[in-house]
């Protein structure tokens, strides 16, 4: 097996830049179809964010405002972050819970192909995924709610949550690599929604309990929540900076444990 990882290790190496880069892009494509054929992904990764918009940005307190932010515009910015979590952990954790499972995954490894094109298609697929959600949200409101933003606020808004996909898409690989392909569901809604409720994205932060909104500092929810809210002038707590790089650390600490995980199988495979 040793040898065989040696020859495959020289034909990745030998490749030209190009060839790689078609290589992940068309890795990039065929996992967005797969995840575009999963009903059950699809669904409700895309439209759970966009009932609780509808129902409690746009029925329930469309006239209300939150820290001087019209509703339906703050809550853009909470249930896009609640959406961008969602995609990003069911896309990456599930998916690679379940090709581990299956043993889909070794079969990847075994090919020729790229080592980490697996991964980066899955991180781009939930990056698409994530923007679908926002873009959505954004639809909704400008149609139903009233939502009135400049080019430029929108686009940062819409740049900023998609980039926020990233830190989670890193947590759903290192759930992936120690989820099975039936508990994996599970232990993201363990993870998923409480940090939603405890993050201020259902409920303003500034109505949280005492306790909760200590909680919520430490929870990168909450962070890239801010940074949207920024965005749209509503949002508090500490520079933006602080934001980012909050993001930045749980991203290399996640990447730090889904390589653990890589590792623990790939001496599986060819130990």
């Amino acid at each position: 097996m040793s040898t065989a990882a040696a020859v495959l290790t020289n034909t990745q190496s030998e490749r030209s830049p190009s060839s790689n880069l078609t290589i992940y892009l068309k890795e990039a494509k065929y996992e967005f179809l797969k995840s575009l054929r999963l009903r059950v992904y699809t669904v409700s990764v895309i439209s759970f964010p966009l009932m609780f918009y509808v129902l409690f940005g746009l029925v329930l307190n469309a006239k209300e405002s939150i820290s001087g932010t019209q509703v339906p515009t703050y809550m853009i910015a909470t249930f896009g972050t609640f959406g961008v979590m969602g995609a990003s952990l069911f896309g990456t954790a599930s998916g690679l819970a379940s090709d581990r499972g299956l043993g889909w995954l070794q079969v990847k490894r075994a090919s020729p192909m790229p080592p980490f094109a697996y991964f980066v298609a899955k991180v781009l697929v939930s990056m698409g995924f994530s923007a679908i959600v926002v873009l959505l949200l954004m639809v909704l409101g400008i149609s139903f709610g009233g939502v009135r933003m400049p080019i430029t606020e929108t686009v940062k808004l819409v740049a900023t949550l998609v980039a926020g996909s990233i830190p989670f898409s890193a947590m759903g690989l290192a759930l992936g690599y120690f989820t099975g392909p039936n508990s994996a569901p599970a232990a993201i809604n363990l993870i998923y929604l409480p940090m939603s409720a405890c993050s201020g994205l259902w409920m303003p932060y500034m109505f949280l309990p005492k306790f909760m909104q200590q909680i919520a500092l430490a929870l990168p929810p909450f962070h890239l929540s801010q940074l949207a809210l920024g965005t749209v002038g509503a949002g508090f707590q500490q520079s933006t900076a602080t934001h980012w790089e909050v993001l930045l650390a749980f991203t290399l600490i996640c990447l730090g444990i889904a390589r653990i995980g890589f590792q623990r199988d790939k001496g599986k495979l060819y130990g």
